[in-house]
């Protein structure tokens, strides 16, 4: 009997070292695996929710990349802000607390500037000139300008989505239905920007506060994609619902150089292919669950008001919104983004 019950406490500990594959394979496999096989275990971290796309793609490259490296790399994900808001985990990512982090540009532009030329407000029309642009010169210009802050992107921009803004105290069609509006928007200085001149009161707020900011009336509003205001459930704070598009936004998978150097160049192939193919999912799942989540969100009570984009655009030329941006991001970046979506300003 005792004899037995060793034997049971061997195997349990042995297949809880194991993990669930491990689990599965004979009894033999799992006793003359070695603890840890693991040569290098990294961490990837996310702002979204679980079910957000963002999370479902990045775990099955996670998955193939263990498969294709024979374990040698392991990745643990860790979603929804479990280790900081996104402010925090830029800087974890530059100092290789965490390995691989996925930032939406608006916030990354608080640390490369240049790289906010992506969010020029109502500068793509559709996903057309935004793939022909990110895919294209303008996206290799902006890589290039996170590259040289000491950080790696991963992969092609993954998709965050046009953005749109809620409210829950007023519909807003036009230019003038947002002046004076208290919106939440991250901390990200093009947003602010945007929005001052359209006449709100923008106020950066870190998107792990975001809910509870709208349930207290700290803020009237905020602005996300679509996939956010419903995997969030923004839903329930709010009661107005702008299909106004006024921003497209990148994900960019981060990475520490340190750590990423680290690997041997087959695991760094691997990573990169497999993270590409999970840009090229996570895009298609975000125009699919767009057309989806405009009518989810409508049966949950959110009343869905259509922009009239028109009224923002000249409101934007008459601040000199454009004027300024194209000064500010130099005449080379801005004929990269001109260059596919035509004249602006």
């Amino acid at each position: 009997m005792n004899d037995e019950r060793a034997k049971k406490q061997v195997t349990r500990r042995n297949i809880l070292k194991a993990g669930a594959v491990g689990a599965a394979l004979p009894l033999f496999s799992i006793l003359s695996r070695p603890a840890s096989a693991a040569e290098f275990s990294y961490k990837f971290a996310t702002g979204q929710d679980p079910s957000h796309p963002v999370n479902k793609r990045a775990q099955e490259a996670i998955d193939r990349i263990r498969n294709a490296t024979n374990g040698r790399l392991e990745i643990k994900l860790f979603p929804a802000n479990q280790l900081g808001s996104d402010t925090d985990l830029m800087s974890q990512v530059r100092n290789g607390g965490v390995e691989f982090f996925n930032q939406a540009n608006t916030v990354l532009s608080t640390l490369v500037p240049a790289a906010g030329i992506v969010n020029t407000g109502f500068a793509f029309h559709d996903y057309g000139a935004v793939w022909k642009a990110m895919d294209g010169p303008l996206g290799a210009h902006v890589r290039a300008q996170i590259e040289k802050v000491g950080l790696l992107t991963m992969s092609k921009p993954w998709d965050n989505g046009f953005r749109q803004i809620t409210t829950s105290t007023k519909p807003v069609r036009n230019a003038g239905d947002v002046k004076g509006v208290k919106l939440r928007v991250p901390a990200a200085p093009m947003l602010t920007s945007l929005f001052s001149a359209l006449g709100a009161s923008p106020t950066p707020i870190n998107f792990n506060e975001v809910y509870s900011s709208l349930q207290t009336k700290l803020v009237e509003g905020q602005e996300n994609p679509l996939a956010i205001i419903s995997t969030a459930r923004l839903y329930e704070v709010q009661k107005f619902c702008t299909i106004s598009n006024h921003v497209w936004d990148a994900y960019w998978i981060l990475g520490n150089r340190r750590a990423f150097e680290k690997l041997p160049k087959d695991i760094q192939e691997i990573v990169r292919r497999e993270l590409d193919k999970a840009a090229s999912d996570e895009r298609a799942d975000i125009a699919a669950f767009s057309g989806f989540a405009r009518n989810d969100l409508a049966s949950k009570g959110l009343q869905i008001v259509e922009a009239d984009k028109d009224s923002f655009k000249k409101a934007l030329a008459r601040a000199n919104f454009y004027k300024d941006m194209r000064a500010k991001f130099g005449e080379d970046a801005w004929k990269l983004l001109e260059g596919s979506v035509g004249a602006l300003g």
